[in-house]
């Protein structure tokens, strides 16, 4: 018979040499705290929506994504597009882990595993780009590029926040020119010249970082950031700002709210990166609240 709990989890991903490894730890773990789970594991050309694909295919009631907020999204993209329900627990394995932590999940793997097992359900619409869900934001130009760079850092030296904030130095290094842009935000079209377009679905992440539109999202929108600079010590001062919780609307973001956003690039396809993870698109790229939500294992004082 299928476990009730399916758990899709990178069995490599940040594991030290010589320690029980990440499957074993988790099968354990779920055991002792009286829950069945099948392990489906992701790597070696195996994506997590594919994995979660299978794991929904066997009959799990629940999707269990293991790890960060690439992970999490992938998982969530699969359950939006599944043919039968099943519902989305998270264990934040990841650096940052904004939407586990816009939910109220602990970070700690055994009172995360205590959320699953209370069962406390809460409805989630994702962003949508393409019909591709994103948790908590999307976005293009500059982005992507830091992303590309995060990798081969992380590759190099690990995965850590200095790590992540050192990619976007070195992104910036190599700016290219800024994009060109047709923006329409509910039938309101403008042009724009900026290098880095971010559109948020995440309050959390919003609040992190001291920027506005978090009651935009929490009302069912999207916030739409474009960064007002033009020259790498404008966005080297921008990120500066975000680091520090002190960005200025106007000096370095422009921002707009919608609950429909359509982006013109002026090129067939553009890099788009979704929660970590970048992608090429076709344009021109139409943004929106998922129509379908997803049921979320939250807990108890989190639920409804």
């Amino acid at each position: 018979m299928t476990a009730p709990f399916a758990v899709v989890v990178n069995p490599a991903s940040g594991e030290p040499a010589g320690r029980e490894g990440r499957t074993e730890r988790l099968r354990r773990r779920f055991a002792e705290a009286g829950l069945e789970a099948d392990i489906h594991p992701t790597g070696r050309g195996r994506s997590p929506g594919e994995a979660a694909r299978a794991a929904v295919r066997s009959g799990a009631a629940t999707v269990v994504a293991a790890g960060g907020d690439g992970t999490v999204s992938g998982v969530a993209d699969a359950l939006v597009a599944a043919p039968r329900p099943a519902r989305l627990g998270v264990l934040p394995l990841g650096t940052f882990n904004y939407f586990a932590r816009g939910l109220g999940l602990p970070l700690d793997e055994d009172r995360a595993i205590a959320v699953l097992a209370g069962g406390h359900l809460r409805e989630v619409h994702p962003g949508c780009v393409n019909g591709r869900v994103f948790l908590n934001n999307m976005s293009l130009g500059l982005y992507p590029s830091i992303l590309e760079r995060r990798e081969g850092i992380y590759a190099r030296w690990g995965r850590s926040r200095i790590a992540a904030y050192w990619s976007v130095v070195l992104a910036l290094a190599g700016m290219q020119r800024p994009m060109r842009l047709s923006l329409t935000l509910d039938g309101r079209t403008r042009r724009l010249r900026t290098p880095l377009l971010f559109v948020a679905r995440s309050a959390f992440q919003l609040e992190t970082y001291n920027l506005e539109g978090a009651e935009a999202v929490r009302a069912g929108g999207l916030a739409v950031f474009a960064a007002s600079g033009t020259r790498r010590r404008d966005l080297a001062r921008a990120a500066l700002a975000l680091a520090r919780g002190k960005p200025e609307r106007g000096d370095h973001f422009a921002l707009g709210t919608a609950r429909r956003l359509v982006i013109g690039t002026g090129r067939s396809r553009s890099l788009v990166a979704r929660d970590g993870e970048r992608e090429w698109m076709q344009t021109p790229l139409r943004v929106a609240p998922a129509r379908s939500a997803l049921d979320v294992h939250v807990p108890q004082e989190d639920a409804g």
